[in-house]
């Protein structure tokens, strides 16, 4: 039997809506290959204990499925399909015991890699974006892949660092690759095939329905050696990925955030329960053995900024925006008046004093000075 069959046949069987990765793993097992469960009479799938009912809907399911029509639709969709059992599926996921028998993905894998999965709010602060940048940025850098979810808020901004950095990403969807959610980050997904790839085990088809997310989570995590929250609130999904994160053996990893904002409140919790703390890729670096020999391989991008800040044609609008700042929190719309600087200068000049460390963002679009330390 050639792996491009099974591979085939694992496909079929995801096309019947009652066969997810759990369900498809139990066939392989009970059979020895999806090939000979899809060769296998009716009477061995009655045999399956305590699974009658989805597997009666199996059987009828089957009889109208043409494997290859299935392989030709997902040529003309640019789809590519891995299973464990071939070298580039992502090697910490492939240890897994539910680590899903079939994998959909567009752009290009590569197994022996090292990754780093990092998460947030949908409603992310400036601040939090600004973070996840910086950090996806640095650890792209030093070539370590940086996976997340392709949602709003941190997801986004890690995906972009990593662009930015001329880096790869991983984009796990809870959908089928046919699709992409949300649709603003179209053009985003499209990068990422260039640079990386979306992945998904839910085949193509499949809409992102709420239930699969937590699943997608969980593959987030499972090719990551470590997971960084960078903004979340007490309830937030990105604590989901956490969960799966310790049951995986990862490490777990929280950025501060200020303490009024609402989207900081979980990442908080997780720095009281033993989470690492971050505030530059040295600090997960330093964590992850295999990671020991990255630490101070780059600047950091703090630093980085501090000096282009300090050293910059721009130093006299950044001179402005500080001289405007103190203790008392400062509305956006303040400074851009007080300032006499355009609304894109004054935000621009924001992020990167924030990224700087000189400049702290409160709820509301409030500034202030950030204190010495």
């Amino acid at each position: 039997m050639g792996i491009e069959q099974e591979k085939i046949i694992r496909a079929a069987f995801r096309t019947i809506s009652k066969v997810g990765s759990q369900r498809l793993r139990l066939l392989i097992a009970y059979f020895g290959s999806a090939l000979k469960a899809w060769e296998a009479p009716a009477s061995k799938y009655l045999e399956i204990p305590y699974q009658e009912r989805w597997i009666k809907e199996l059987i009828t399911a089957r009889q109208s499925i043409d494997p290859e029509r299935i392989t030709e639709r997902l040529i003309k969709q640019g789809i590519q399909i891995i299973t464990p059992e071939e070298i580039d599926y992502p090697h910490l996921l492939a240890e897994l015991s539910d680590a899903p028998p079939l994998l959909y993905y567009r752009g290009q894998l590569k197994g022996n890699i090292q990754a780093l999965a990092i998460v947030g709010s949908r409603k992310a602060t400036a601040y939090g974006k600004a973070v996840a940048k910086m950090l996806a940025r640095d650890a792209a850098a030093k070539e370590i892949v940086i996976t997340s979810g392709l949602a709003r808020g941190i997801d986004t901004a890690a995906h972009q660092g990593a662009i930015d950095a001329g880096g790869v990403t991983w984009a796990f969807l809870g959908c089928g690759l046919d699709q992409i959610y949300p649709r603003e980050n179209q053009r985003l997904a499209e990068t990422i095939i260039e640079r990386g790839a979306l992945i998904s085990e839910f085949a193509p088809g499949s809409p992102p329905n709420a239930a699969h997310f937590p699943a997608r989570n969980r593959l987030i995590s499972g090719c990551s050696r470590g997971v960084v929250v960078v903004e979340a609130a007490e309830r937030s999904g990105a604590l989901i990925t956490v969960d799966f994160a310790l049951e995986q053996g990862r490490e777990v990893f929280a950025v501060p955030g200020p303490i009024f904002s609402e989207v900081s409140k979980g990442s908080h919790n997780l720095l009281r329960q033993g989470a690492k703390i971050v505030e530059g890729i040295d600090d997960i670096c330093k964590e992850l053995p295999a990671w020991s020999n990255y630490v101070g391989h780059i600047s950091l991008r703090k630093e980085a900024l501090a000096s282009d800040i300090e050293s910059s044609n721009g130093v006299k609008d950044y001179d402005i925006i500080l001289g405007l700042l103190s203790d008392v929190p400062l509305h956006i719309d303040k400074i851009t008046i007080n300032s006499n600087l355009p609304v894109s200068a004054v935000s621009l000049g924001l992020l990167e004093l924030q990224l700087a460390g000189k400049v702290i963002q409160l709820p509301g679009q409030h500034y202030v000075l950030a204190r010495e330390r």
